[in-house]
């Protein structure tokens, strides 16, 4: 094995890495839009038929995936 396809791996390793972390971004991005587009709504309406719990069951279900 040369030098240089060790530094490869490594560059691919981190390159993986940083997909992994633009991946999760974007989950937390959907997961922030979702939360803003409920708190809107409830705003726009005035109140909400659902629950705190029900509000929070759905958060933890959208954040658990």
């Amino acid at each position: 094995m040369t030098k240089n396809s060790g530094g490869s791996r490594r560059i691919l390793q981190q390159s993986e890495l940083v997909n992994d972390l633009i991946r999760q971004a974007r989950k937390q991005q959907v997961q922030i839009d979702w939360i803003r587009a409920k708190l809107e709504k409830a705003e726009n309406s005035g109140l909400t038929n659902d629950s705190k719990e029900q509000i929070l069951t759905q958060a933890k279900d959208l954040l658990n995936g």
